[in-house]
């Protein structure tokens, strides 16, 4: 079975490196540390300071596997390759929503850099996938939980 790719910008990539270094060097150390302390308080199956611990430790360890595996099997996404007119991955669009004219941005970039409150959206939502391909003045349906949206594209970055 072939492995998962993960397109990412460079930047998100950097990001990720980050955080795993982070818990790698410095929130795995605490995690033990608290663990230490917990066990201190003798009788670990009333100690709710201990299983804290290790549920954290359990995540901790799930999140590093997890970056790990994105950060090798990553794809770097090159905005500059492809046509400069189209929505593609990591490029921005701006559109206005039909009728109302509401302007929106928003950046296309992988799954595992999404963050819709920075404007950032995955490559896999609804909305990227309704995008993905159109162009300047392109109109386009785009089907949300709350029903279909109808959008212009504006401006592509």
């Amino acid at each position: 079975m072939a492995d998962k790719v993960y397109p990412m910008t460079l930047e998100g990539k950097e990001k990720l490196e980050k955080e795993l270094d982070h818990l790698k060097s410095v929130k795995r150390k605490e995690v033990v540390e608290r663990i230490k302390i917990a066990r201190s308080f003798g009788d670990l199956s009333e100690n709710s300071e201990y299983e804290s611990a290790k549920d954290e430790q359990a995540f901790v360890e799930g999140r590093i596997s997890t970056l790990e595996n994105m950060l090798q099997h990553a794809e770097i996404i090159d905005s500059s390759n492809g046509a400069k007119d189209e929505v593609s991955l990591g490029r921005t669009v701006t559109f206005v929503e039909l009728p109302d004219e509401e302007e929106e941005e928003y950046t296309i970039v992988g799954k595992a850099e999404a963050d819709p409150f920075s404007g950032k959206i995955s490559n896999e939502s609804p909305i990227a996938q309704a995008l993905l391909g159109k162009k300047v003045g392109d109109e386009v349906a785009i089907e949300t939980p709350g029903g279909a949206v109808n959008i212009r594209i504006t401006n592509i970055d």
